[in-house]
C-alpha cells in the first residue's frame, strides 16, 4: 500500500471514535425526547459504548495478531454498519443502547487494529509520524462531527443523524475490502490459547517501555476527557456562553489539536521521540497550570479556560501520536495485543474521571468551575511527570524489539 493509502486507513479507522460520539451528541435530546425516556437512559447509550469499546480490544487485539488485521477490521467494520442501522431503525431506547453497545464493540476492532498496523509497517520514529498523520485527519474529523450531527438532526431529524454513522462505517468497509493488504508479517497460531496469552500479557505488562507510553497516551487522554465531559456544564450553564457559540469553541478546540499533530512531525526530526515528548510535557504543564491557577486568583471566564487549554491541546497532538505508536513499539509480534492493553486503559481512565466528575461537578456558580479545572491541571501534571521520568528513562525507540517467542513457548 502507499503512504496515502496508510494514512487515509489510519485515518477512517481512528476516526470512528469521535465521529460516533461527536456527531451522535446533537442528537441526544431529540431522540431521547422521541421515545419519551429519562436522561439517565440516554447517558446510558453513550457509557455503554464506552465500555464495550475497551473491553472488546482485549478480544479483538489477539485475534489479530491470530488471523491478521485485514479479517479483523472486515467483522470489525461489518458489525459497525449493522450497528449502526440498528441504531437508526431502534424502537426503544432499550434497543437503541443494545445496538450503541455493539457499536462500541465494533469500533475498538478499527481503532486497535489502526494502532498495530502503524507496528506493523514502521520503526517507531517513522511510527510516530504515520500515527500524527492519521490523527491529524481524526481532528478534521472531529472538527465536523459536532456541526454536522447538529445539521442533520435539526433538518431531517436525529434518525439520519445515526444513519450517517451507518454511510461513514460503510465508506470504511468498502476501503478495506477493496484497497487495504494486510499488513502482519508473520501471523501467530498460538496467539488465542489461554497459556499464551496470558504470557504475552504478561510480557508486555511487564516491559517498562509500554507503561511508559501507556500511561503518557492514558493521562492526555484523561485531561482531553475531562474537558469533553464538564465543559458544556462549565460554559454553558456557569459562564453563560450560548450552546451556538460553545460549538465554535469546541471546533477550535480541535483545531488546536490538529496544529499539534503537525508541530509533532516537524519536531521528530530533529529531536526524536524522547526529546519531542519532554518539549511537548512543558507546553502541557503550562497550559494545565493556567486553567488551574487563573480560578483561583478569581479569574473565571470561557477564555481564561480555553485559551491556556489551546496550549495543552497542541501538546497532546504531540503526545499521542507518539504515546499510540511508543506503546505498540517493543512488541512487533504482539502489536494487537499491545495495542488492546493501551486502549484498555485508556478506557479506565475515562471511566474513573467520568465518576470523579460526577461526583464534584455541583449546579450553581461559584466553586462549580473548579472540577473542570482542577481536573485538567492534575492531568496536565501526570502528563509532565510522565515525559519527564518515564519516557525519558524507558521510552528509548531504538531500543531492541521485544520479542514474543518465549511467550509461545509450550
Amino acid at each position: 500500500m502507499s503512504t496515502g493509502m496508510v494514512v487515509l486507513v489510519l485515518t477512517l479507522m481512528l476516526g470512528l471514535q469521535p465521529i460516533t460520539t461527536d456527531l451522535y451528541l446533537p442528537a441526544l435530546p431529540a431522540l431521547t425526547q422521541g421515545f419519551g425516556a429519562p436522561m439517565s437512559q440516554a447517558q446510558l447509550t453513550l457509557t455503554a459504548l464506552l465500555l464495550a469499546f475497551g473491553l472488546s480490544q482485549l478480544v479483538w487485539g489477539p485475534l489479530s495478531d491470530r488471523f491478521g488485521r485485514r479479517p479483523v477490521l472486515l467483522a470489525g467494520m461489518a458489525a459497525y454498519v449493522l450497528a449502526s442501522v440498528g441504531c437508526t431503525i431502534a424502537n426503544s431506547m432499550e434497543q437503541l443502547i443494545v445496538w450503541r453497545t455493539v457499536q462500541g464493540a465494533a469500533m475498538g476492532a478499527g481503532v486497535m487494529c489502526a494502532r498495530a498496523i502503524v507496528r506493523d509497517l514502521y520503526k517507531p520514529v517513522d511510527g510516530a509520524r504515520a500515527m500524527s498523520k492519521g490523527l491529524s485527519g481524526l481532528g478534521v474529523i472531529a472538527f465536523l462531527s459536532p456541526p454536522l450531527g447538529g445539521l442533520l438532526s435539526e433538518a431531517f431529524g436525529w434518525r439520519v443523524a445515526l444513519l450517517a454513522l451507518a454511510i461513514f462505517g460503510a465508506a470504511g468497509l468498502a476501503l478495506i475490502v477493496w484497497r487495504f493488504e494486510e499488513t502482519l508479517p508473520a501471523k501467530n497460531p498460538r496467539a488465542l490459547e489461554p497459556g499464551t496469552l496470558l504470557r504475552t500479557w504478561a510480557l508486555i505488562l511487564r516491559h517498562p517501555g509500554f507503561w511508559a507510553y501507556a500511561l503518557l497516551t492514558a493521562a492526555s487522554y484523561g485531561g482531553l476527557f475531562t474537558f469533553l465531559a464538564a465543559s458544556s456544564f462549565v460554559f454553558i450553564q456557569v459562564l453563560g456562553l450560548s450552546k451556538t457559540a460553545y460549538g465554535l469553541v469546541m471546533s477550535t478546540v480541535s483545531l488546536a489539536y490538529i496544529a499539534g499533530t503537525f508541530v509533532c512531525r516537524r519536531l521528530l526530526p530533529h529531536l526524536g521521540v524522547r526529546r519531542t515528548v519532554a518539549v511537548a510535557g512543558a507546553l502541557t504543564l503550562t497550559g494545565g497550570t493556567l486553567v488551574g491557577v487563573l480560578p483561583l486568583l478569581d479569574v473565571r471566564n470561557v477564555w481564561a479556560v480555553v485559551l491556556p487549554f489551546y496550549l495543552f491541546m497542541i501538546a497532546h497532538g504531540v503526545h499521542q501520536p507518539c504515546g499510540q505508536s511508543g506503546a505498540v513499539g517493543p512488541f512487533p509480534q504482539a502489536a494487537g495485543a499491545a495495542s488492546a492493553l493501551s486502549g484498555f486503559l485508556i478506557t479506565v481512565v475515562a471511566f474513573a474521571m467520568g465518576g470523579w466528575l460526577g461526583r464534584h461537578m455541583q449546579m450553581g456558580d461559584g466553586g462549580s468551575v473548579l472540577p473542570l479545572t482542577n481536573g485538567i491541571w492534575f492531568w496536565a501534571a501526570t502528563i509532565a511527570l510522565t515525559a519527564w521520568t518515564l519516557v525519558w528513562r524507558f521510552g528509548e525507540p531504538n531500543a531492541p524489539p521485544q520479542r514474543v517467542t518465549e511467550a509461545a513457548a509450550p
